[in-house]
């Protein structure tokens, strides 16, 4: 399994304004009670990444494990992510095997590449993420997922296939969105995050460097945070 240790070089990581410090990540998960966190999705959870200088070379979903056992140590962590599945093959495949794990926290990502196909069969996508999320949560679990950036303004995003990627990439978002308030998830807003306009893209055109994989993590870390400050309200 993956490190989630820090390693030291994170001279510029330390100074991003979008990045938590240690500090701030136990002040915003004080009191969390989760002791058992799965992560189900494609390559986005699986943790593809492109180095950054001055980053610590971890997935978002490594990142969130860190933060997780600085406030529980104890902590068990399986990352389920396989990349290049569709939404209908992760559930297949990784629901089960996740909801055997009993996790009380999980993250979930899936249709990712169900949008990069030729037809994006959205109701699909809503229904397969439906049966995960739900599965989920009536075991009590707390379900996390979020929207995808928009890319389609970096330049490695062919000018052919921005338009309809964009439209694609937000249909995605609003989907998710909807299924994970309905279920009585939580939602990462991605999209409307601003560094989705800054350098956080691979050259692969699809995913993350390691500086977006750390904008990931404390915006799911923010998320919790403010979902466990609603409950001591």
């Amino acid at each position: 399994m993956t490190s989630t240790e820090m390693p030291p070089d994170r001279t510029q990581e330390l100074q991003d304004p979008h990045i938590l410090t240690v500090e701030e990540i136990a002040a915003q998960l004080q009191g969390a009670p989760w002791t058992r966190y799965a992560a189900i999705g494609d390559s986005i959870v699986e943790g593809t990444r492109e180095p950054v200088e001055g980053y610590a070379d971890l997935s978002w979903a490594d990142r969130v494990a860190a933060a997780l056992r600085q406030i529980n140590p104890q902590l068990e962590y399986h990352n389920f992510g396989v990349r290049d599945l569709p939404a209908a093959k992760i559930r297949a495949t990784q629901l089960d095997p996740a909801l055997d794990f009993k996790p009380d926290i999980a993250i979930v990502v899936a249709g990712g590449n169900d949008l990069l196909g030729k037809h994006f069969d959205t109701a699909a996508v809503e229904t397969e993420q439906a049966r995960m999320v739900s599965a989920l949560r009536s075991r009590g679990c707390t379900v996390v997922t979020m929207g995808l950036f928009d890319n389609t303004w970096t330049p490695y995003v062919a000018d052919k296939y921005k338009a309809v990627m964009k439209q694609r990439l937000q249909q995605f978002s609003d989907l998710t969105q909807a299924v994970t308030h309905r279920m009585g998830g939580l939602h990462v807003d991605l999209p409307s995050h601003p560094a989705g306009k800054e350098p956080i893209f691979a050259t692969d055109g699809l995913h993350l460097n390691v500086r977006g994989h750390a904008v990931v993590a404390t915006e799911v870390i923010r998320t919790l945070g403010k979902h466990l400050a609603a409950k001591k309200a």
